[in-house]
């Protein structure tokens, strides 16, 4: 397949340009570099710097031809979503919709979108399935939840077939090493305790140890990125074959909590990992899991790398 990605030089589209070309696929990558590095661009792919919000930067690259797209360009920060909606609105909402009438104007009929688990907001019940009720908490969550729809209403308008993969919480780095450039603004939990191991944090916070878990940290479902990688190209082979839309999840079943994460680092390390308790922060739920059924059923697809020692082991490759 001719595959275009976009967001493809960030930390989910490097592996994702990786797994396509890996298995045969010809790879263009469209990225404005706002937060992808040039380190971890797949020598193999073409490489254009451009906007999904420049209808001359789609329409140049889109006469090329495409199978299809994956589309990941997106801004991701929950909680600057909630201070800053207007830039989440003009980056994952309207360059969204620029893209999708890029695809209709250019006859490309097929596209995989980097979903998220924000869509469903605070879990009320786990694990979470595919028709948990989508209320999210955050302007982020709730701009992906609004795709989503764009993309039901284009594909019943124009045709345009898709793949919505709601995933949850990306981690790992690629096991053979190509991958080195560390993501930029790192907020995720993994990341900061690998910063702490790795001596750029004297201490990290964790938020809270009163919840209803086996230590009293939160638990959260970490999906190594390798895996999600797959479920993509999966994705995109199904959509175009079976001529149908696609909405799953893609997770674990399984949650470690932050003390599981310090305590595997610590050992991994062999570094201590120095952390303070503070409060609670709003809105964290004491566990976050979901199943991946529907994309095992649909897609043959369930992870084989997002066991907690090589999600630590693969990331602190990197940071170390």
């Amino acid at each position: 397949m001719k595959i275009l990605v976009t967001g493809g030089a960030g930390y989910i589209g490097s592996h994702v340009v990786y797994e396509c070309i890996d298995q045969g696929h010809d790879v263009t990558i469209l990225d404005n570099m706002s937060l992808g590095l040039e380190e971890n661009i797949d020598p193999r792919a073409r490489f254009v710097n451009g906007s999904t919000h420049s209808d001359s930067d789609l329409d140049s690259i889109m006469s090329n031809g495409f199978d299809g797209i994956i589309h990941l360009a997106a801004w991701k920060a929950a909680g600057e979503s909630m201070t800053n909606p207007a830039k989440y609105a003009h980056n994952n909402l309207i360059g969204t919709l620029t893209l999708l009438n890029a695809c209709d104007r250019n006859g490309i009929m097929n596209i995989v979108f980097s979903s998220t688990s924000s869509v469903y907001g605070l879990p009320k019940y786990v694990p979470i399935d595919e028709n948990h009720p989508t209320i999210p908490i955050s302007y982020y969550g709730e701009t992906k939840l609004q795709i989503e729809k764009n993309l039901k209403w284009f594909s019943e308008l124009k045709g345009i077939r898709f793949a919505a993969l709601r995933y949850f919480n990306a981690a790992g780095y690629d096991r053979k090493g190509r991958i080195k450039g560390k993501e930029r603004n790192a907020l995720n939990l993994i990341p900061i305790v690998m910063e702490v191991a790795s001596g750029v944090r004297e201490e990290m916070q964790i938020f809270g140890n009163d919840y209803e878990t086996h230590d009293g940290t939160g638990i959260r479902d970490y999906i190594h990125v390798s895996d999600l990688a797959t479920a993509h190209v999966k994705a995109m082979g199904y959509i175009r074959n079976n001529n149908k839309d696609l909405m799953v999840n893609l997770a674990t079943g399984e949650g470690h909590s932050v003390l599981d994460v310090i305590q595997k680092t610590k050992s991994v390390t062999g570094k201590e990992i120095a952390y303070q308790i503070v409060g609670r922060r709003a809105g964290d739920p004491d566990k976050v899991i979901a199943v991946s059924n529907k994309a095992e059923e649909v897609l043959k697809w369930s992870p084989n790398y997002s066991d907690l020692d090589t999600l630590i082991k693969s990331t602190w490759e990197v940071y170390k």
